[in-house]
């Protein structure tokens, strides 16, 4: 039976991938990485070939989306493959079809997890990890049109009173990666469309720019402020807060520099 392992390499560098990680890379007779579905800043896949010392087969959201998989798994059904992924590799719903596949051919499956936004956010900002709801993608707007989701998405959150995580759109074949001020502008526009007062001038958010690196940007503040404020370059990961806790209204104030009036909206 032959076996395809996932292992995440976590946000930033090269260095984030976890020793059991390297290990597993280092026996597999054929090792691929996939680097479309998160931006990692600093990685240096050079230095990543090096550290495993095998040379490293990059494929593209087209060999995975399109032609499923086909080469890893014709090479894990030979013998140990591994696909290093961005974060933490079942998160992206490209690496669960996958490894449905090769379940489903026979071929045996395992996961070495990575550090993920997921956690990332939650450490960074001080929200606590149980009042997240369901997160959600805010894509680039093309000729004109406007997915709406995003902006449905947090109003069911906030609702709930939960917190909504908004993963920004990355398209790393054309070098385009989403930032905070544009999915603020895009959600901005479906409010003045919409009308039901859900991301307004005065919606508290959080900015969360370069996560796992050493100097990550973490700035929490009223939208119209967010708007205008430098995060720098990318990735960036963009939060709306629900019903706030004391505990987390404090901590955003603490280490998202959230305005003082944070405070009372906290219960």
């Amino acid at each position: 039976m032959g076996e395809l392992v996932f292992v995440g390499l976590g946000l930033n560098e090269e260095t984030d991938i976890s020793l059991k990680g390297l290990r597993k890379a280092r026996e597999a007779n054929a090792v691929f990485a996939e680097f479309y579905t998160s931006l990692m800043p600093q990685l240096d896949a050079k230095k990543l070939e090096g550290l495993i010392g095998k040379r490293i087969n990059v494929v593209s959201r087209r060999d995975l989306e399109e032609e499923e998989g086909k080469s890893i798994l014709e090479a894990a059904q030979k013998s140990k493959a591994v696909l290093l992924t961005p974060g933490d590799p079942l998160i992206a719903t490209t690496h669960v079809d996958l490894r449905i596949r090769a379940e489903k051919n026979g071929i045996r499956t395992s996961i070495i997890h990575g550090s993920s936004i997921v956690s990332a956010v939650v450490g960074l900002s001080g929200l606590q990890n149980y009042k997240f709801g369901r997160s959600v993608t805010i894509p680039f707007i093309d000729e004109g049109s406007v997915d709406a989701t995003p902006y449905n998405v947090v109003a069911e959150n906030q609702k709930a009173g939960l917190h909504t995580l908004c993963f920004l759109d990355i398209r790393a074949e054309e070098k385009r990666y989403m930032t905070i001020k544009d999915a603020l502008d895009a959600l901005s526009s479906l409010e003045r469309r919409k009308q039901q007062y859900i991301v307004t001038n005065n919606t508290l958010a959080v900015g969360v720019a370069r996560a796992g690196s050493e100097n990550p940007v973490v700035k929490a503040d009223f939208v119209k402020q967010l708007q205008e404020y430098d995060f720098g370059n990318p990735p960036h990961s963009l939060v709306f807060p629900g019903k706030l806790h004391f505990m987390e209204a404090e901590a955003l104030i603490a280490l998202a520099k959230a305005p003082k009036k944070t405070r009372e909206m906290a219960k």
